[in-house]
């Protein structure tokens, strides 16, 4: 056909995306099939996923586009919203992200595709960034110890709801105290989370809370009014009465007030957000948790602790307590297993590049600004409800309705309180400019105001919000690390030397079982810095994000087509928030349905440790079922168990693919039962990567899921946060799914309280998702499936004779994940699962998932965007490394004294004067050709975990321990 004569359609290369995300090519595929000897892939699939529940027909998606065509359409949706000027504070603000922190952090591949700190040998870069922002939290809160961040403001305050309740040792009361002047999504979430422990909720103003008998109490400082109050003597009065208190405040406000740690706050929480993370219409932004010292064992999420290595030097490990929802499991006190590390990475970046002088200097601008206004109004003639204040003032008795319509036609929004009140909020982008305007907006035209005489009456009154008893008086950022990189050039070798000690995605294959460790394709990464996006306050009117609502409801239909469901909910913001979110609506159904007596949940024996954990957060009683020796749910079990608690039954939580790896055949018996005994069903989507194109769980007999936008739909991990866990629902569900306060959501129920701060969860990457299914299109989703399992089972094919197989199929396959069983080998050889996967890094890998679902093994998962060729060279490590296990075995090498157990080997070993080992340094530090052309070095040895447990120390270091 001549090129004139042919349609642009057939011209366009919309498979281009597929063969890019697709790792193997149609060779490798072929060599694949040929060593599991297949014809095709559908005899694979065939094998692999049970005929009764195969999908049998193509996604009903649009056909694939291309990187620029959906990019195109993208941005056109990006024009749709309207990025006005924000004053409506209420917890998000807008900020300026340093350009170095920027390019070189939120959109480095080098940081945010390391996966969560696990395997601290090879993470020491971004566990060092993370422990400086436990510092800032610390030094700025006045507290003893800090977490290296939690999902929102608003989970943190329900976390710290519950902590109270647990550590209070002195109250009896069930009730829990929320002052009136908390941001109202925080109280909204803190609602929904008392409902689920059964806790009574009052509230008030801040100074009754005296007047009650609680077990703890949520305070805000400033308050969301912008009232600055001396918390002290009501702390004092609390703890008196045997009272735990809170405080959520903003970490910009403490530079310049006194600290809740010195106030004698228990726990102090909040938003990071402002150090300049963008608002991205609600997320993802890192909160903070702090508390006293005394309460260390109990806090929830992570913990960055220092440690040593096996050669006495520093090190720095997450802390135990950081991973007890998989050890504790129903008994733990939070199901939190995803963070925001990489927004506490740049939240603890932007404060080291300004350190406390410039963090100072910014406040300080800020609350300059805010006086002027308020001397401005009340010039003016302006009452205002706060006569202390840092950055946000509280207009009463105005004409609301004029204000607003001046505001719309300046593109500025503002807070419009219940009643008539308006809020500003201003923050480091504000402006003289944008002062000029705010009068002219909140006084009409004719104000005759002039800023310079302002200032020089704020000179000459000596005016300020900051009343002397409130103002800080301690230091803070004193760490030589935070003193240190003010220039540009200085901050970019530092943020350069952290990503060199850390391994990534952009290294090599992280085959990391139930994780996903796929391709966060660059295409898809670049809108999320589009200030279209990024630029939106989550409370910004819906006629001013008209492009993000399209593109969220074309999220959710694609979703809706790939789970069969009927509904999908946007706001969980991690997959354990989605957990959560889902059992809510359970339970939220039966209770409106006559049934709330039901609690009972069914959990198999193999499943993630947060699923149990999410169902004591619900107060249910979980009961666990039984696996049979190939791994599957045990159908008699669970039948005798549903019929037992056939009249309490709520749900059951099932994982499919399994935890342990295959398709289960009886799925579909398995929702049957528990239908047939008046339970719901929730498939848990951390396995929807074996799932998507082939089978859906709303058509096998699924009620709900939660899908983990961070593992299938391709939002990176960001080295253990960010994520987005929304749920699909059937029909039934849907009205009972998360609803906002300040966002109602269309469809759902006015008392459904919310589960996230923000109504869309993090809505800022959401595009990732979006571009990815929009890309791939129908063919390419069945696709990818269709390669991750072909993957999985060529490396279960390629170790079958170096390591035992645990679990197959019932036709001798695995789906996307094979577990290798470790615990032989050990008993023959004395090398542990540990010792293979520190090994593992003197081969440039990270290692697969350690001991779960099953002690003593590791779980391989490749994804479908690994070439064949990485796939072999990581199968030829692991062959490898059977082979040096085999020189333990023979007694060729010590026990005590091999590859193994010194691995993983550094610079420093190297450069040792002498070498005492009985094996030669080469092989101890460049075990194969492929390490030899491209070397990854894990910048400490193996780090001592018992002794970062028994001395957790989780703030930085002094300078001499790393000269030292």
């Amino acid at each position: 056909m001549p090129f004139e004569t042919r349609r642009l359609a057939e011209l366009a290369d919309h498979d281009a995306f597929i063969q890019r995300h697709n790792g193997p090519s149609d060779s490798d595929v072929a060599t694949m099939l040929d060593a599991l000897g297949l014809g095709r892939i559908d005899e694979l699939i065939e094998r692999t996923v049970p005929g009764d529940i195969r999908l049998g027909r193509e996604l009903a998606l649009d056909e694939p586009q291309g990187e620029a065509e959906a990019l195109t359409y993208l941005a056109q949706l990006a024009r749709q919203n309207r990025v006005a000027k924000s004053y409506i504070g209420q917890g998000y603000y807008d900020t300026h992200l340093p350009a170095v922190i920027q390019r070189n952090v939120l959109e480095n591949p080098g940081w945010y595709t390391a996966y969560t700190p696990y395997q601290p040998e090879i993470s020491q870069g971004r566990l060092e960034g993370l422990l400086n922002f436990q510092q800032v939290v610390m030094d700025l809160t006045g507290m003893e110890l800090a977490n290296a961040s939690l999902l929102d403001e608003a989970t943190a305050a329900a976390e710290a709801m519950a902590l109270c309740k647990r550590a209070n040792k002195k109250s009896t009361s069930n009730a829990f105290f929320v002052a009136d002047n908390v941001f109202p999504q925080t109280v909204d979430v803190v609602k929904t989370r008392a409902e689920c422990f059964g806790f009574e909720l009052v509230t008030g103003p801040a100074e009754t809370l005296t007047e009650h008998d609680v077990f703890g109490a949520l305070l805000q400082y400033p308050g969301a009014g912008g009232a600055v109050t001396d918390l002290a003597p009501l702390i004092e009065t609390a703890k008196e009465r045997g009272v735990m208190t809170c405080v959520a405040t903003d970490l910009l406000s403490l530079v310049l007030l006194k600290e809740p740690g010195a106030m004698g706050a228990d726990i102090v929480v909040g938003n990071s957000q402002r150090f300049g993370v963008p608002m991205g219409f609600g997320g993802p932004h890192a909160a903070f948790f702090a508390t006293s010292d005394k309460l260390k064992r109990s806090i929830p999420g992570r913990i960055i602790g220092v440690s040593k290595d096996s050669r006495g030097n520093t090190a720095l490990r997450m802390a135990m307590q950081t991973r007890e929802q998989h050890i504790r499991r129903e008994k733990a006190t939070s199901n939190i297993c995803t963070a925001q590390a990489l927004l506490a990475n740049i939240a603890g970046f932007y404060a080291t590049y300004h350190g406390a002088e410039g963090l100072k200097k910014i406040a300080a601008r800020v609350h300059r600004l805010t006086t002027l206004l308020a001397l401005g109004l009340e010039q003016a003639g302006v009452t205002l409800a706060n006569d202390s204040w840092f950055d946000t003032l509280r207009l009463t008795g105005v004409d609301a309705g004029k204000i607003h319509g001046r505001a719309m036609t300046q593109e500025i929004n503002l807070h419009y309180f219940e009643g008539g009140d308006i809020g500003v909020s201003l923050d480091e982008t504000t402006t003289a400019h944008d002062l000029a305007a705010l009068f002219d907006v909140l006084l009409g035209d004719e104000h005759g105001l002039s800023l310079p005489t302002l200032e020089e009456k704020a000179l000459s009154d000596q005016r300020s919000g900051i009343p002397a008893a409130y103002r800080r008086e301690s230091d803070f950022l004193t760490h030589p690390t935070f003193q240190r990189y003010r220039s540009e050039t200085e901050m970019l070798r530092y943020l350069k030397r952290l990503e060199n000690k850390d391994l990534s995605l952009a290294h090599a294959m992280i085959p990391l079982g139930s994780c996903t460790m796929k391709l966060n394709a660059t295409s898809e990464m670049i809108p999320i810095t589009w200030p279209a996006f990024a630029k939106l306050h989550p409370f910004a009117p819906r006629e001013q994000v008209a492009g993000y609502h399209q593109m969220i409801d074309e999220l959710a239909a694609f979703l809706v087509e790939i789970t069969g469901y009927d509904h999908v909910s946007m706001q969980p913001n991690s997959g354990a928030q989605g957990e959560y979110a889902g059992l809510l609506a359970i339970r939220r159904y039966q209770a409106a349905s006559g049934e709330g007596h039901r609690d009972v949940c069914l959990i198999p024996s193999s499943a993630h440790g947060t699923n149990p954990a999410s169902a004591a957060m619900l107060s249910m009683e979980v009961v666990v079922v039984e696996c049979d020796r190939l791994g599957n749910v045990d159908l008699e079990d669970l039948t005798k168990k549903a019929e037992q608690y056939r009249e309490r039954l709520s749900a059951i939580m099932i994982t499919y693919p399994s935890t342990h790896g295959v398709f289960e055949s009886h799925v579909r018996q398995v929702c049957e039962v528990v239908h047939a005994n008046g339970g719901q069903v929730y498939v848990d989507g951390a396995n929807m990567n074996a799932q998507v194109g082939l089978t859906r769980p709303g058509d096998f007999g699924g009620d709900v899921s939660h899908l983990n936008l961070h593992k299938t739909f391709c939002i990176p991990h960001g080295g253990g946060g960010p994520g987005m866990g929304p749920i699909g629902v059937k029909a039934h569900l849907a009205p009972y799914v998360a609803n906002h306060v300040v966002t109602p959501i269309k469809g759902v129920k006015t008392e459904g309280g919310a589960v996230s701060a923000a109504a869309f969860g993090s809505a800022a990457i959401l595009p990732i998702s979006w571009a990815y299914i929009k890309m791939m299109g129908a063919r390419g989703l069945r696709e990818a499936t269709q390669l991750a399992i072909l993957n999985a089972n060529y490396i279960a094919k390629r170790l079958e004779t170096s390591y035992p197989i645990l679990y197959r199929g019932e036709n001798g396959t695995v789906a996307h994940e094979c577990i290798i069983d470790i615990r032989p080998l050990k008993q023959s050889s004395g090398i542990s699962e540990e010792d293979i996967a520190k090994r593992l890094m003197d081969y440039g890998f990270h290692a697969p998932t350690m001991s779960f679902p099953v002690p003593g093994t590791l779980m391989i998962e490749p994804t479908e965007s690994e070439s064949l060729y990485e796939i072999d060279r990581f199968c030829e490590a692991m062959i490898a490394i059977r082979e040096e296990i085999e020189r333990v075995e023979n007694g060729e090498w010590p026990l005590d004294d091999n590859p193994l157990v010194n691995a993983p080997h550094t610079q420093r070993d190297l450069a040792d004067a002498e070498w005492k080992h009985p094996y030669d340094r080469m092989l101890a530090a460049f075990p194969s050709d492929a390490v030899l052309a491209a070397k990854y070095w894990p910048s400490v040895n193996r780090v001592d975990n018992v002794l970062g447990d028994r001395q957790l120390i989780c703030s930085c270091p002094s300078i001499d321990e790393y000269r030292a």
